[in-house]
């Protein structure tokens, strides 16, 4: 497609787009903190729990990049 094979447009996808979906997953967090008038504790809490598994995938690119891995 356009010049780029599979494992180009899977790098792009998985750096880029994860990253996209996981700014906006931020995004949709604060705006129901937002509109739900949930305070500061109620804010950190859902950032905290709803934010946990963003923060997981993350973490794993991180630790595979600390490691050397590719």
């Amino acid at each position: 497609m356009f010049g780029y094979d599979e494992a180009q447009i899977a790098w792009f996808g998985m750096t880029f787009g994860v990253a996209a979906f996981i700014g906006y997953m931020f995004f949709i967090i604060w705006q129901l903190s937002r509109e739900s008038k949930a305070g500061r504790m109620g804010t950190f809490v859902l950032f905290l729990v709803l934010g946990f598994g963003m923060i997981g995938f993350i973490a794993k690119g991180v630790i595979k990049w600390m490691i050397g891995g590719d």
